[in-house]
């Protein structure tokens, strides 16, 4: 039963948030070798307070692949329910779909709010929402909803893209 249980753990950690292969994308000025000038906040103070609210609200909140609830909630569910109520904007529902949503930015050019997405497997994807000065929030497979740092070590060297939506 241990070695079930160990073997099902190490699949869910290994999963991620996107599973469904996604087209390598076209190198652009958007990635972060290309730039590794943190972006200084330049949004809106209010936006970001709503932010970090929502992140205390969702601290800890353990990761469910297809969990909305606080119960238990993947990347790209958090991502989607904060926007609704941060913004009362309602992004699709996957990881897949929310890339294709808004404009993409510099990653020295992001605000809070701003979508970021990672590449962490072949075919597995990771977003987030940013913050401000290099932080982003989102529901780490390990350590549920948590804020991380993007300018280094694991996140760095899987960054992809980001996305401006507000």
């Amino acid at each position: 039963m241990k070695y079930l249980l160990l073997v099902l753990t190490t699949l869910l950690i290994l999963s991620g948030c996107s599973r469904k292969p996604q087209p390598n994308p076209k190198p652009d000025q958007t990635s972060y070798k290309q730039s590794q000038t943190p972006a200084k906040y330049t949004g809106n103070q209010s936006t970001l307070k709503r932010l970090y609210a929502q992140y205390y609200g969702w601290k800890g909140t353990p990761y469910r692949y297809g969990g909305l609830s606080k119960n238990g909630v993947d990347c790209s569910g958090f991502v989607h329910k904060a926007y609704k109520s941060v913004f009362n904007i309602t992004l699709p529902r996957s990881t897949k779909d929310q890339v294709k949503q808004g404009k993409r930015v510099y990653i020295n050019q992001l605000h809070a709010g701003d979508l970021v997405f990672f590449k962490t497997g072949p075919n597995v994807r990771h977003v987030g929402i940013y913050l401000e000065k290099g932080k982003f929030v989102h529901a780490s497979t390990s350590k549920g909803v948590i804020v991380s740092t993007m300018y280094s070590g694991y996140w760095k060297n899987n960054y992809w893209q980001a996305r401006r939506l507000i």
